[in-house]
């Protein structure tokens, strides 16, 4: 490996670090859900258009012939959001990164609906592996159960994310991530702004700070480093790198909120992401195979 490549792995391994450590303003900001992604989107897409401006691609915010497309991705990725939130301050920062993972199970399903391809029954299996893990976290299903509620929103929010990563495959042939991750946010920003109309959020000095961190450094620099480092890493890489999020995200959380998971919890999320890892790798053998007969 050159002096590139790990230079590369190290972006995209920040990156997913930072990834995890957005899940911990779940709890530190004390604010509606909606007004937290709300400022998370407001300051990413501010930030995407000035990177995107200062690489000379002042013409790639303007959406063309995609409005549409980006105006649909925009509303599926603050409900994601939203929800994604909203798990972690019904629950964890553990249960709520657990139960998103979830989300390559969804996609093994939604998938050949969208691309009209055939089920792959091994990922049926391993998907089954998945759920299995959302089980074992689920101390008992109960709708007046705080981890059970915060599993419903983490598995809803995982749904959400499997379809918008479908959805993103067909503009990432005709535009960069940065492109489409600007456009998302942009447009995620105008279906939440009426909700400043509707609440009186706490915008204090550190509730503001917080939502400039999230927005920032763990949406439009993450993003940016992962794409960055994909130019000499493999996407099959980057992808089972991915998986180590929650990883990251339940260390910080033990680190700078003292939440520690239960053993179930813990063996939950081994599982989850056990069946996660193996569906992505037999999504990578399966494009191997195909490669090969092109």
């Amino acid at each position: 490996m050159n002096m590139n490549e790990r230079g590369s792995l190290l972006e995209i391994h920040l990156a997913v670090l930072l990834f995890g450590v957005a899940g911990l303003f779940g709890k530190w900001l004390l604010i509606s859900p909606f007004v937290i992604v709300l400022g998370r989107v407001f300051f990413a897409s501010l930030t995407l258009a000035f990177i995107l401006w200062f690489s000379g691609k002042t013409r790639s915010l303007l959406p063309g012939q995609d409005t549409l497309y980006f105006i649909l991705l925009g509303l599926i990725l603050s409900i994601h959001w939203v929800s994604f939130f909203k798990s972690i301050q019904i629950s964890s920062v553990a249960v709520g990164l657990l139960s998103f993972s979830t989300y390559p199970v969804f996609t093994t399903f939604l998938e050949p609906l969208f691309t009209r391809q055939r089920i792959i029954k091994l990922n049926v299996l391993l998907s089954l592996i998945c759920f299995s893990g959302v089980f074992l976290i689920v101390p008992r299903f109960d709708l007046n159960n705080s981890i059970s509620i915060g599993v419903l929103w983490g598995v809803f929010s995982g749904l959400t994310f499997s379809v918008l990563t479908i959805l993103n495959r067909k503009l990432t042939q005709i535009h960069s991530s940065l492109v489409i991750a600007f456009h998302q946010n942009f447009y995620a920003t105008l279906f939440l702004a009426p909700v400043l109309l509707v609440t009186s959020p706490s915008l204090t000095a550190k509730n503001i700070s917080l939502l400039i961190a999230l927005g920032v450094i763990c949406t439009a620099l993450s993003h940016t480093l992962f794409i960055k480092g994909m130019t000499n890493i493999k996407a099959q890489t980057a992808s089972l790198i991915h998986t180590l999020e929650p990883v990251y995200g339940i260390v910080f959380a033990f680190i700078f909120l003292k939440e520690v998971p239960s053993a179930k919890t813990l063996l939950g999320g081994t599982v989850v992401l056990f069946g996660q890892i193996l569906i992505m790798c037999s999504y990578i053998q399966k494009k191997r195979r195909i490669s090969r007969f092109l």
